[in-house]
């Protein structure tokens, strides 16, 4: 991130806001579920069973498990169908939200007090995928959601800072943070106007926006490429 403010960083922050709200969706319609914190299932989906809480357990992992699969399926995907057109992570992403609302709408209605756990590993399945948006040589180079890689990057650049280097060594890395947190507050304070199902769906509408501005702007003039 040596430019800070160059049209790909502005549209990394833009996806990592996206993934922070759909993240706070998720984790406020249910009984708690990460679908952007993969340490966090790691953890649960081992310590649960220790803490008699085995149901987490396993839906950590299962929420794990759709998250890598959303990150394989967009990946095989990148290199063999969107060869020239990158911004099909961010359409897999709203594809999977989409699914995800069709599915709860099915299964617990639109007044339902909850979303329910079968679609939001739809939701996570987007996620995985959203994080492919940025790749280099086959690589992620900026991981949307991974928050704990950010804060350990912009730390060492401020220590570069501190060592004579300059604010861009870590500003980019904060402002990733800030983007993250950001779409995640936005994410609670929606939460507190509409109710869980219609919540899962305003999030839907959202990426299917975000999607589009990547598929008529940012795919066209090669942000993503």
């Amino acid at each position: 991130m040596d430019v800070i403010a160059d049209s790909e960083a502005r549209l990394s922050w833009v996806l990592a806001g996206l993934a922070g709200l759909v993240g706070a969706a998720a984790f406020t319609v249910t009984g708690g579920y990460f679908v952007t914190f993969m340490t966090g299932n790691a953890e649960r989906g081992v310590l649960g069973f220790f803490t008699d809480q085995p149901t987490m357990a396993r839906a950590a992992i299962f929420i794990t498990l759709s998250f890598v699969g959303g990150v394989v399926v967009a990946s095989l995907c990148r290199r063999h169908l969107w060869v020239n057109h990158p911004h099909g992570a961010t359409v897999l992403t709203t594809f999977a939200l989409v699914v995800a609302s069709v599915v709860d709408l099915i299964m617990a209605g639109w007044d339902a007090p909850q979303v329910e756990f079968v679609p939001i590993l739809f939701v996570a399945f987007g996620i995985g995928a959203l994080n492919t948006s940025f790749c280099k040589d086959g690589e992620v180079s900026i991981p949307l959601s991974y928050v704990t890689g950010t804060l350990v990057k912009m730390g060492q650049g401020i220590e570069r800072h501190i060592s004579g280097g300059k604010a861009s060594d870590w500003l980019g890395y904060f402002l990733l943070y800030f983007s993250f947190v950001a779409g995640a507050l936005i994410g609670g304070l929606v939460s507190l106007v509409i109710s869980n199902p219609q919540m899962l769906v305003t999030a839907t509408v959202i990426s299917a926006v975000v999607s589009t501005y990547t598929y008529t702007v940012a795919d066209r003039t090669g942000v993503l490429g």
